[in-house]
């Protein structure tokens, strides 16, 4: 989850690595760093902390050299300390790193023994040094890069200079991402799209097991055994222009905001208004034939998965399980023949959904995949991808991806019901003009959000909080309680309103807020009770319900526009992201780079 980003260019580039990783700023904030070449000679500048941190060190302590690579880190192994900052650097390399190295003791161990030693504690000062070895033996910069690989364990993103070098760099990927992008007497190494925004929007996605060597003018891709292989060239539509807060405060409010729009657009690629019918990208399996589906995801993607669930067992009628990735293959899945796994990703490279689907697959399930990255390994590895089109998404709180997850979900959903035919022609055109509802719908949400600040600003200094709903509002509550422990540190916890009296209920009193999610329906009465119970022992209730007759006591009724079930959970989403964002911002926490969370997890 660390960003890596370089470059062998025409100008200086620092300034243009600075760039690049205020970008990538929202996979890891713990340190950051950058190394180039210049005039032979390796220099290097590292700070823990933020990228403003090391802003500050280059400043007073500038770089020169065209060719450079640059780091924000995520920690994993070693504290964030300048010590553990990549790059690490010896006499001969310099190394930037995301992901784990599983075998750097017994290697660290092995290099000690010769009498190498290490500054600090980090895994990949382990390569750096592994690699040294191999150049001091007398091999060629590619063929110790080479060596080097193949002695390593894990999951892996590698971009490496060398002293004496300026016109060369290497990368590697094993189970991390890594991207190439090609210029005009120019060429980059990048964790993603967004890394190479405003260099480069012509893309090779590396492949697992794939490394390469660059210099300005050519680059050669090699497989894991070292044989030459051509990789596609992919044309990204990520713009520098489009990582900007804009006029907002922060990229999470920005990106609350285009809520409307993106799910619009997301909408738009799946949906036939003038027929009623919806357009799915096309499928290599028989979808009416799918006698199961699984729905595989981690955080905020799993309650996406969870509300799913709802929809396509009452909608579709076909059974459903729900799986967090981290736990799915250690439990040693039961699969149906002819099953479907679905594997929802915002960046598409989540390692513990990217394993869950890679056992999916071994196991001859078909793969349908709904991420927001095209190019990304779990988009290639698919039978079926969905993309859910909600642009970059900066801040580390999902909000948009989420939304449009559920979008493209619900979509699937119609589809799947038409083609086994639990719903009509008709059914399918009255879903589908629901769905197109949801945009205008969600932008009314948004623009009377006084109120929910109002809300925030009071109960920021609870210590705990408490989110209820009922049936398909259930996993909204809980996305409505991460949202808050994400961003203001407040604990938070999401139940079933049913459950708060087997157990729960007893953390109430006049100190806990509760935020219950309870619009007209089959089960908002017995909501609504349960909030009774909770009134009964002065629980302080916030109630957010298109119900225009709330029942007395409640602290504060939010009143929410009607809707029909298979929108209603994505208009229910935004009130929870906004009382998270509203109390975050009255505690006065880093709202976009919350502590200890970067965006995307590419380890296990």
């Amino acid at each position: 989850m660390c960003g890596i980003v370089g470059i062998l260019g025409l100008t200086a580039a620092v300034p243009r690595l600075m760039d690049s990783l205020k970008r990538l700023e929202y996979r890891g904030y713990d340190s950051a760093g950058v190394a180039t070449v210049s005039n032979v000679e390796l220099g290097r500048r590292r700070a823990p902390g933020k990228l403003s941190a090391l802003a500050d060190v280059l400043a007073a302590t500038p770089l020169e050299g065209n060719s450079g690579i640059g780091h924000t880190r995520w920690a994993t192994h070693g504290e964030p300390t300048i010590n553990n900052a990549h790059p690490h650097m010896t006499d001969r390399v310099a190394i930037v790193h995301n992901g784990i190295i599983e075998n750097f003791k017994a290697l660290k161990d092995e290099l000690t023994a010769t009498g190498v030693s290490f500054e600090g504690d980090t895994d990949t000062e382990v390569v750096a040094q592994l690699m040294t070895s191999y150049l001091n033996d007398g091999s060629s910069p590619r063929d110790a890069f080479s060596q080097t690989l193949s002695r390593l364990q894990g999951a892996f993103a590698l971009c490496v200079l060398i002293k004496g070098e300026d016109n060369l760099m290497f990368g590697a990927r094993e189970g991390s991402p890594l991207v190439v992008g090609l210029g005009d007497g120019e060429n980059y190494l990048g964790s993603d799209a967004m890394a190479l925004a405003g260099l480069s929007n012509q893309l090779i996605y590396l492949e697992e097991g794939d490394w390469v060597e660059l210099t300005r003018n050519q680059f050669q891709i090699y497989r894991a055994d070292n044989s030459p292989v051509d990789r596609d060239v992919s044309f990204s539509q990520v713009a520098a222009t489009m990582i900007d807060k804009g006029n907002h405060r922060h990229f999470m409010q920005k990106e609350i905001y285009e809520q409307p729009t993106v799910v619009a657009q997301a909408l738009g690629r799946y949906l036939d208004p003038i027929n009623g019918c919806v357009k799915l990208p096309d499928i290599s399996f028989d979808l009416a034939a799918v006698p199961k589906i699984t729905l595989v995801a981690c955080g905020t993607s799993f309650y996406a998965a969870q509300v799913a669930r709802y929809w396509i067992e009452q909608i579709a009628r076909v059974p459903v399980d729900v799986d967090i990735a981290s736990e799915f293959r250690y439990r040693d899945p039961v699969y149906t023949d002819g099953g479907l796994a679905i594997f929802i990703s915002q960046s598409g490279e989540t390692m513990d959904t990217l394993s869950a689907l890679r056992h999916a697959k071994a196991a001859g399930q078909h793969i349908a995949s709904i991420v927001n990255v095209l190019g990304s390994t779990m988009a290639r590895e698919s039978d079926l991808v969905m993309p859910i089109h909600a642009g970059p998404e900066v801040g580390v709180a999902s909000t948009k991806a989420f939304t449009c997850q559920l979008a493209v979900l619900a979509a699937f959903t119609v589809q799947l019901a038409s083609a086994n035919g639990a719903i009509n022609e008709t059914q399918v055109a009255n879903y589908v003009a629901e769905l197109e509802h949801a945009p205008a719908l969600m932008a009314k949400i948004l623009s009377a959000d006084a109120q929910i600040e109002a809300i925030a600003q009071d109960i920021a200094g609870a210590r705990d909080i408490l989110f209820v709903g009922r049936g398909i509002y259930y996993p909204i509550a809980m996305e409505g309680a991460l949202k808050l422990k994400e961003i203001s540190y407040i604990h938070a916890e999401g139940y079933a309103a049913g459950e708060l009296k087997h157990g729960p209920i007893a953390l109430i009193d006049d100190n806990v807020p509760v935020i219950g999610i309870a619009p007209k329906g089959v089960l908002s009465e017995k909501t609504v009770s349960n909030l009774q119970e909770i009134m009964a022992r002065k629980g302080k209730v916030v109630l957010f319900s298109d119900d225009e007759t709330p029942p007395a006591g409640m602290y504060a009724h939010v009143s929410m526009p009607s809707a029909g079930d298979l929108i209603s959970p994505i208009l229910y989403a935004l009130p929870v992201q906004l009382l998270a964002y509203y109390a975050a911002v009255e505690k006065g926490t880093d709202v976009d780079m919350p502590r200890n969370l970067a965006k995307s997890v590419t380890v296990e």
